[in-house]
């Protein structure tokens, strides 16, 4: 994440928790409102890590990508957004400067490994629909678990060096009430360039060709319909439009995700130009953080086997025997 530069030779001047301005029936409701948020994220990412992890007939390498953005919308749900919300409504920082230290690491980390998760979601669509016989042949559930765990990994090691360059491990400078993450003049446009640039160039660029692809895909369609016989036309046309249904859909969990996540970056890269405000900074964090709410409605909105998914466990089915091969895409 590309956050705001603090420079630690200044003084903490009026860091203390402000009075609260308001009445108590106020932060009342916003504390409901914001458990309610967080239930919800927790609740219905749990749902799709549950769908998929149980039913056989989801284990499919898209589906492994779509249950890791899951899990890491359900961890935000369950560390990230919880604390960022108590933050925003006390305007203060009430839990100390260790764990300050664990909410940037764990934060940043799930930030930047939804990121990538919509990168490869972005390269998963991009091969599948141009490259459709080697991807069903060389593109494997374990092949993709691999690439997942390795990503994880990769985003761990990269996060630790973010912060233990920056001596946010080490140093013990800290206002009163105050939670920042140090970073240096350098690092800004390393993050810059690797959080946010790349994939994003990446996810751009793929998701035009894949575009470009689902129109050459449908007009193979109306071929295939005037020119081939009926079994055929119907295994490829039905083939063909699983693979374009599904790049809609991701395409449309890729294009919430960016309208969630490019008004920070935007304000972030006006640091230059404006002074940035620590609120409006929390605020727009919980812009992109709601983006982990709004994926399970989108699969509920358009994945007609996650509807199937979610009667069955709420209707306790799976605790059935043998109900991890039941069909859900019929």
């Amino acid at each position: 994440m590309n956050l705001t530069e603090v420079n630690q030779s200044d003084y903490c001047i009026n860091s203390s928790c402000p009075e609260r301005s308001g009445s108590p029936a106020v932060y009342i409701l916003l504390y409901v409102c914001s458990a309610a948020v967080v239930l919800l994220t927790m609740c219905g990412n749990l749902l799709v890590i549950i769908s998929i992890f149980h039913f056989r007939q989801l284990h499919t390498p898209t589906n492994m990508l779509l249950l890791s953005l899951a899990v890491t919308d359900f961890l935000v749900g369950a560390f990230v957004m919880p604390l960022m919300l108590i933050w925003i409504i006390e305007s203060c920082w009430i839990f100390g400067r260790g764990f300050c230290i664990s909410f940037w690491l764990i934060a940043c980390f799930l930030t930047i490994l939804s990121i990538y998760n919509i990168t490869l979601i972005a390269v998963d669509r991009y091969f599948a629909l141009s490259h459709p016989f080697l991807y069903r042949n060389r593109v494997s559930v374990r092949i993709t678990c691999t690439v997942i765990v390795f990503d994880w990994c990769v985003v761990v090691t990269y996060i630790i060096a973010l912060m233990y360059v920056n001596g946010n491990f080490t140093n013990s400078f800290m206002c009163p009430g105050e939670c920042v993450f140090y970073i240096n003049e350098v690092w800004p446009f390393i993050d810059l360039t690797l959080t946010f640039i790349f994939p994003l160039s990446v996810i751009i660029i793929l998701y035009s060709r894949v575009f470009l692809i689902a129109k050459k895909h449908a007009t193979a369609i109306r071929e295939l319909n005037n020119h081939t016989r009926p079994q055929t036309q119907k295994i490829t046309s039905h083939s063909m439009k699983s693979e374009r249904k599904a790049a809609k859909v991701l395409g449309i969990v890729v294009c919430v995700f960016l309208a969630c996540l490019l008004p920070y970056y935007i304000y972030s890269l006006l640091g230059g130009v404006i002074d940035l405000q620590a609120e409006t900074i929390q605020r727009l964090m919980i812009v992109v953080y709601l983006n982990s709410t709004i994926n399970p409605v989108i699969y509920a909105l358009f994945y007609p086997w996650f509807r199937r998914c979610v009667t069955l466990i709420i209707t306790l089915q799976i605790f059935q025997t043998d109900s991890a091969l039941i069909n859900v895409l019929s």
